[in-house]
């Protein structure tokens, strides 16, 4: 039997509601990922290019600070789950990965959008744990269904 974690970080809700499905159904345990600064509505307004997150995603070395650190630690298979920003996820999921050593664990990814239907896969991740055995992860919509989230 594998020891499975499922990370996270949600902006919204939408990605921790999912997270917390997810983790019920296959019995893992569950870690959220926190900015050391939080996010404002105005630093989410995607729609200003002066916005924390337009600023982030145009830098693409930025890494946003971690408030905590979710240990992998004694897992083998961890699920990471986060919003889709422009189609792929935001920085400080970069700088959680590129923290730790996924030598030997497989890594799945799921990603929660309302438009973007790409990066939810989470190949554009793969050159922050290049040592984790990816395995192509799934996009849910924010008002997915809990049936829907467990399928």
């Amino acid at each position: 039997m594998t020891n499975k974690l499922v990370v996270f970080y949600s902006a919204t809700g939408n990605t921790a509601r999912a997270a917390r499905t997810l983790a019920e159904d296959i019995g893992a345990d569950i870690a959220e990922l926190v900015p050391a600064e939080p996010y404002t509505a105005a630093d989410l307004d995607w729609n200003d290019p002066n916005s924390r997150v337009s600023v982030e995603h145009r830098d693409r070395s930025m890494r946003p600070a971690l408030a905590n650190d979710p240990s992998i630690d004694g897992y083998d298979e961890i699920f990471l789950g986060y919003p889709l920003w422009w189609e792929t996820a935001p920085r400080l999921v970069r700088t959680w990965l590129e923290g730790h050593d996924f030598s030997g664990k497989k890594l799945t990814t799921f990603a929660t959008s309302s438009m973007s239907v790409r990066g939810a896969n989470g190949v554009q991740l793969h050159d922050s744990a290049p040592s984790a055995d990816w395995v192509d992860g799934h996009r849910v919509t924010p008002n997915a269904s809990t049936k829907e989230l467990r399928a």
